[in-house]
């Protein structure tokens, strides 16, 4: 399986930004999905973005839309996640997937990064 690490997050105001990163090893990292996910305080993981593995498709929840968005760089085994307009709702912890396939469920990512927490104060 491929290992993943996140980094960017961190404590930002109501309507600041923040630039979300994974970077990718151990595997055909061109040959993945790559999915973003969070997880707030006493609440189920939940989808935020996923991408193709040729960036030809990408998808957000409806919370996200037009504030959100992802990106991958297959030559850095990174992908990206621009959070615009960030609300004190999406604060959570932050998780990066991997699969050959993806989706929207978390089970259908195989790999996982350990997080990282965005905190926006209103």
């Amino acid at each position: 399986q491929v290992q993943l690490v996140e980094s960017g997050g961190g404590l930002v105001q109501a309507g600041g930004s923040l630039r979300l990163s994974c970077v990718a090893s151990g595997g055909p990292f061109s040959e993945y999905a790559m999915g973003w996910f969070r997880q707030a305080p006493g609440k189920e993981r939940e989808f935020v973005s996923a991408i193709t593995w040729s960036s030809g498709s990408k998808y957000y929840t409806d919370s996200v839309k037009g504030r959100f968005t992802i990106a991958r760089d297959n030559a850095k085994n990174t992908v990206y996640l621009q959070m615009n307009s960030l609300k004190p709702e999406d604060t959570a912890v932050y998780y990066c997937a991997a699969d050959l396939q993806g989706g929207r469920d978390v089970g259908d990512f195989a790999s996982w990064g350990q997080g990282t927490q965005v905190t926006v104060s209103s």
